[in-house]
């Protein structure tokens, strides 16, 4: 078994900088606890700074009775040892990856600048991950599987053990004596990847001995073309990404369909979405890229929105609807949004561009609701809509119901970092937005080109 650990002390020797951290992802399963068991003696023959963390997803009955046992191998092996504590969603995609997902958010927290996350996964997961892609139709991208060492967070995900077989790995944790859990749904054929790997798997292998080993050349090969064609993509890519995130319309439109799809995996690769089925990409090209020129359009992607506005391609959140928000607001007080929006402050000030004392006649309130409300920009002639004036300032349609209205009674006396109503201007107050930093990120107002 030393071959075992000598594999796995030259990938960490090609892959893990003297002044990185380890941080080891510990589900308390065989795969885990044997890489464990190999990394704590590579810590101790090379003093790395390391830390194990465990997840407790809550799904099984056992799940406390794992923390307890991975924190008594981390102590016997003298290594640092977290828990972080999960609630998983199980609406809107399934219980596998939804608990992937949480996850891989929990572990993000501990990896710093140049990182490393190591976890256990295994040549014949690497098996049931290309079945699992093939099953959906995947193209190069999603057949090329998991990567031996790929970027995360700030550092980088490792997979030492991803060229083992769970065979090997077995004999390993045999040998030295070692102990692990059980997931009893690992026993569950109705998901499909314990389907493929209790049912499939064997009869596959029974028939083709070597296939595991051709699958992960198969891997391997797609890995190597996906790269090849984002290296041709390149300079289009660039052409078209803004410095706010998003993609320019003209320039997508002037590529072949065939570039126009790859260009927008490459985008949501790099905004850390999960890629996009081929029906997924057709409906953001025909429904969004393409929709006619006044149109508003937009696509659900996930707990995300694929969107157009003037002449730019958008991926932002599902915003919650804070529209029948409202709050009183008060001189010199500061008053905390919804949703992470920041806070308000009505504050005296000697500003020129600021607000008369005739606004505190009445109460003041904060509203995120334009419908029906009109207002006179300080410097224009009339009275105009706010959703026109909206359109006029270049505010995309789904920020349009989070931007701060400050409102006297039934008169629109500021909208927040856009403008002062004419009838309410002077120098005796200031109305201070403490934070634009999503608002500008999505504006119109930032592109590059």
């Amino acid at each position: 078994m030393s071959t075992l650990y000598n594999n796995f002390s030259r990938f960490m020797a090609a892959n893990v900088q003297s002044d990185s951290r380890c941080v080891l992802a510990l589900s308390g399963g065989i795969d885990s606890r044997v890489l464990l068991h190999l990394f704590a003696r590579y810590v101790r023959e090379n003093g790395c700074p390391a830390v194990v963390v465990h997840v407790h997803h809550g799904l099984s009955p056992s799940a406390d009775q794992w923390v307890d046992r991975c924190r008594q191998w981390c102590i016997e092996e003298a290594l640092p040892f977290q828990v972080e504590y999960v609630v998983v969603d199980k609406t809107g995609e399934s219980l596998e990856a939804a608990a992937r997902r949480v996850r891989y958010q929990a572990l993000q927290r501990y990896i710093g600048e140049g990182d490393r996350l190591l976890t256990g996964q295994h040549r014949d997961d690497q098996l049931e991950t290309f079945l699992l892609a093939l099953k959906r139709g995947s193209g190069p991208k999603g057949l090329s599987c998991m990567a031996e060492s790929m970027p995360f967070g700030r550092g980088r995900l490792l997979r030492p053990l991803l060229t083992v077989s769970r065979a090997d790995i077995e004999v390993y944790a045999t040998s030295f004596q070692l102990t692990w859990v059980e997931d009893e749904s690992n026993q569950d054929t109705r998901f499909d990847r314990n389907f493929i790997r209790h049912d499939v798997v064997p009869l596959l292998v029974s028939r083709w001995p070597d296939f595991p080993q051709a699958v992960q050349r198969s891997a391997e090969l797609c890995a190597s073309q996906e790269a090849l064609l984002n290296e041709l993509l390149q300079d289009l890519y660039l052409a078209a990404l803004q410095t706010n995130h998003s993609l320019s319309v003209h320039h997508l439109l002037t590529c072949r369909e065939s570039a126009r799809a790859q260009i927008l995996r490459m985008w949501l690769h790099q905004l850390g979405h999960p890629m996009p089925s081929r029906i997924q990409l057709s409906n953001i090209d025909h429904q969004v890229l393409q929709a006619r020129a006044d149109a508003n359009p937009k696509l659900r992607f996930g707990e995300h929105e694929i969107r157009r506005f003037d002449g730019f391609l958008f991926c932002i959140p599902v915003y919650p609807d804070i529209s029948d928000w409202q709050c009183q607001i008060k001189l010199n007080q500061s008053v905390e949004l919804p949703d992470g929006l920041g806070t308000l402050t009505l504050t005296e000030t000697s500003s020129d561009a600021g607000l008369n004392r005739q606004c505190l006649a009445e109460p003041l309130r904060i509203t995120f609701n334009p419908e029906g409300l009109m207002a006179s920009p300080l410097g224009r002639k009339g009275r105009h809509k706010l959703k026109k004036l909206f359109q006029e300032y270049r505010i995309p349609s789904w920020q349009r119901r989070r931007i701060p209205i400050l409102m006297s009674g039934k008169h629109v006396v500021a909208v927040a970092n856009l403008f002062v109503d004419k009838h309410f201007s002077g120098s005796d107050c200031d109305l201070i937005w403490d934070t634009m930093a999503e608002f500008m990120s999505e504006s119109g107002q930032e592109h590059r080109k």
